[in-house]
């Protein structure tokens, strides 16, 4: 604790000091400064007295730039975001308060569900001379819709002309269809658009964004009522529209046995045919929606068949059409061809996605090829041809730990670390079991309890493997500590805790 005040303690005195030679307003002076606001908040935050963090900055002028900025970065922190904003307030002479400053707090506030706290802001806006706009209400709406407050969420919306006092626009129209759908509630979406569609102008982008919503739950019969009807009123489909009816055919289609795979693409090319009829030019999109069917069903010669018509029709492939194709040879063990068509792929200036390597990745794993491995990822590396995902680090560490190689999994794990990328539950839960079945307690202990310390919970089914594991081995008295450290974080885990309850083991 007293290193924590000591560093904070720094922190606060290069900030004062940066203030006393800076005079003029600075971009990346103001973000340093929030990066260091930010820091003595969390430092010195206290769940019991929210305001003391606060009085940490007295001496410190707050700009509306650097609350803006600070803010932001406390935006997995409501309480002290919060405490911060009412600070700012508290002033003799307070900053003045913006639009952008009170849409960040609705966000952060109503991302909690601290939804009655979001209209309060809402409400207190109009007091420092800001009307709400359109665009406050959708920041609520999306978090309402988010949480499943759909009715609520409609609500709001028929309240922006109220508050806003101005109607909304065809395009906060839109807004809300399409949040509404990205989250399962097209029938409700659906209503609203047949309830109000004669108040605004319904346009093909409300029609794209329910036929998109129909296929994401599998109604590709009411998608295409929704495609008939725009074109009987009138609204003419464009490439988009095709492509969503296209990816919601194809997306999750079932592609065996081969007559399942037939029908799949006989729908698709159905599709393709209904765009060419209407003058609409199928692009790298629709090609990707294709060759991923084919990536799914391993049919390379059908893939590279497809590539090189998009390559004759001057369609130019994008990382995603090249990964499908790369995905297709290496799961039907031609890595050969595959690495041919990566250099191919950078020649061309496009440059490979973690998801591309990871295709070389998993049909490593598949064949216990560690050499062939770790000698891409080392090149990777030390090249600096992309940056890997928690997914590749999570490949690499479960493959490493199967063929017993601890070493580079430690090697891989520090790189993870290292990059910010991870790691996550996943690569926590996967190591961690890893080091149970080879009997290495001590390292599975220390990897537990920084995975509790980072605010992770760990699965029933890991509580249960390292109890098992640690009682066999007589090492009852780790157990006990273990567990100590697991309750005094619980307060981090809540409720979900509360169902952890471990059966007295055996032996």
């Amino acid at each position: 604790m007293a290193q924590c005040r000591f560093s904070s303690s720094l922190l606060l005195l290069r900030l004062r000091s940066a203030r006393r030679f800076s005079s003029l307003p600075n971009p990346t002076t103001t973000q340093n400064d929030a990066e260091l606001v930010s820091n003595i908040l969390l430092h010195h935050h206290n769940p019991f007295h929210a305001m003391e963090s606060s009085l940490q900055l007295h001496g410190i002028t707050l700009s509306p730039d650097l609350l803006h900025h600070t803010l932001l970065r406390l935006k997995h922190n409501s309480k002290i975001a919060l405490a911060l904003f009412h600070y700012a307030k508290s002033l003799p002479s307070p900053p003045p308060l913006t639009s952008d400053a009170f849409h960040l707090l609705i966000d952060i506030v109503a991302k909690v569900r601290q939804y009655d706290v979001a209209w309060q802001l809402i409400l207190e806006m109009d007091r420092h001379n800001l009307t709400p706009t359109a665009a406050t209400f959708l920041i609520l709406i999306r978090r309402l819709i988010a949480s499943g407050l759909t009715r609520q969420a409609v609500r709001a919306f028929d309240d922006i002309e109220t508050f806003a006092l101005t109607r909304p626009t065809a395009q906060d129209f839109c807004f809300l269809l399409d949040t509404l759908c990205k989250y399962g509630y097209v029938k409700l979406a659906a209503e609203v658009f047949n309830k109000r569609k004669h108040d605004y102008v319904a346009d093909v982008k409300m029609y794209t964004v329910l036929v998109y919503g129909w296929c994401k739950i599998g109604r590709f019969d009411m998608a295409e009522r929704f495609l008939r009807d725009m074109i009987e009123r009138g609204i003419e489909p464009n490439v988009v529209t095709y492509n969503v009816f296209l990816d919601g055919i194809c997306r999750k289609a079932s592609l065996h046995p081969q007559d399942r795979f037939e029908r799949t693409i006989r729908n698709a090319l159905k599709v393709f045919d209904e765009m060419s009829s209407r003058g609409i030019e199928p692009d790298v999109t629709s090609f990707s929606i294709l060759l991923h069917v084919y990536s799914r069903a391993h049919k390379p010669e059908l893939s590279l068949d497809k590539l090189k018509e998009m390559r004759e029709r001057g369609i130019c492939p994008t990382v995603a059409t090249y990964t499908s194709v790369v995905k297709c040879l290496c799961s039907c063990g031609r890595l050969e061809e595959a690495e041919e068509l990566l250099g191919e792929m950078v020649r061309g200036g496009v440059s490979p996605s973690a998801a591309t390597y990871n295709c070389f990745f998993k049909e490593y794993r598949g064949r216990k090829d560690s050499e062939s491995a770790l000698k891409l990822y080392r090149k990777m590396k030390k090249g600096g041809l992309f940056v890997p995902s928690v997914h590749t680090y999570n490949i690499l560490v479960g493959m490493f730990l199967q063929l017993n190689r601890v070493e580079i999994v430690r090697e891989i794990w520090d790189d993870m670390k290292e990059s910010g990328a991870g790691p996550d539950l996943d690569s926590y839960t996967m190591l961690i079991h890893g080091l149970c079945g080879k009997q290495k307690w001590r390292e599975a202990c220390q990897f537990f309890v920084e995975m509790i310390e980072k605010g992770l919970l760990p699965q029933k089914v890991t509580f249960e493997t390292l109890y098992r594991g640690l009682i066999q081995s007589d090492m009852l008295r780790t157990w006990r500590r273990l567990k100590k450290k697991l309750d005094e974080e619980s307060v981090t885990f809540g409720s979900e805790f509360q169902n952890y309850h471990l059966k007295p083991y055996r032996r």
